[in-house]
């Protein structure tokens, strides 16, 4: 496969960018989360993967900062495109544009719920799957982040939170201030955060649809996601990493173990939602073993 980067023209007409790096026999595509984030925590997956002869692919997904964005303001395009289907099938087309089969697909947050949606739909092309941060049950997930919310910033500040979200005043300094707060205790503890911009990358018509202003309520379409119930489905090898203090509880991640016929689960101490990031030595060995443990054919679930 080329090197280097890429501009992929989908069937629709729309422009992803995609990007290929490193050299060797295995085959890794990443999911950046989101939705509307971009590729970029992935940048270093060459360099950390090298020495396993790990090809690494990455791209960002329709209406991210570096690809195509389509007018979502367009009620036609917003429902044909800005739906869970369009992103799962998107990545089976960008599979086969860079000729990928018998590989390994990483997703981070909700790109991990694209990993669990394909492995079940198009697990036969799979030889692993890695789950970085995200839950099968929305429902745990908002019960994890009240319970951090608590935690990190008292029953006052939350009150005054959920006063400002009952009237969707969500630009309030106060109130902005606080999700700055939650996020460096529990999305990137690493600060100064490892990615930087002069202006903001994410694609909010995307995230604002399926998340809602910020990590910590969740008023969209990901209010609806119930994966459990589909696990079972999931064939391949599976790893589940989480980092140990972040939205994600781990408490889900032990049902999902539990649920998906091979799967390993490995945490990240003191990494947050971006634990790739937050504490990459302990990420890349345990990420590294899965993958050498299925190429040996000695991974034990």
């Amino acid at each position: 496969m080329n090197q280097g980067t890429k501009i992929i023209t989908l069937d629709n007409g729309y422009h992803l960018w995609t990007r290929t790096v490193g050299h060797g026999d295995i085959k890794l595509l990443c999911l950046h989360g989101g939705p509307g984030g971009t590729h970029e925590y992935w940048e270093n997956f060459g360099d950390e993967l090298a020495d396993l002869g790990v090809q690494v692919s990455m791209y960002d997904q329709l209406g991210s900062f570096y690809s195509d964005q389509p007018d979502y303001s367009d009620p036609a395009i917003a429902e044909k495109y800005l739906t869970y289907d369009y992103f799962l099938d998107e990545v089976e087309e960008v599979r086969q544009k860079l000729g990928l089969d018998d590989f390994y697909l990483i997703g981070q947050s909700w790109g991990g719920a694209l990993v669990q949606m394909y492995a079940e739909k198009y697990g036969q092309h799979l030889k692993g799957a890695i789950i970085s941060s995200m839950v099968d049950e929305i429902d745990e997930y908002v019960t994890s982040i009240n319970q951090c919310r608590l935690d990190a910033l008292g029953p006052e500040k939350v009150k005054y939170m959920e006063e400002i979200e009952a009237k969707n005043d969500l630009d309030d300094p106060t109130y902005q201030s606080y999700v700055d707060v939650l996020n460096a205790e529990y999305i990137d503890r690493r600060q100064p955060v490892a990615i930087s911009h002069l202006v903001s990358t994410m694609a909010t018509p995307v995230y604002n649809v399926f998340q809602g202003d910020n990590e910590f309520v969740i008023t969209g379409k990901l209010g609806d996601w119930h994966f459990r119930d589909h696990l079972k489905n999931i064939t391949v090898p599976t790893l589940i990493t989480f980092g140990e203090h972040e939205s994600m509880p781990i408490s889900t991640a032990k049902i999902m173990q539990e649920k998906i016929p091979h799967a390993r689960l490995v945490t990240t101490p003191n990494g947050g939602h971006h634990h790739m990031m937050d504490n990459p030595e302990v990420y890349f060995k345990n990420l590294k073993q899965f993958i050498k443990d299925v190429e040996n054919n000695d991974f034990n679930d």
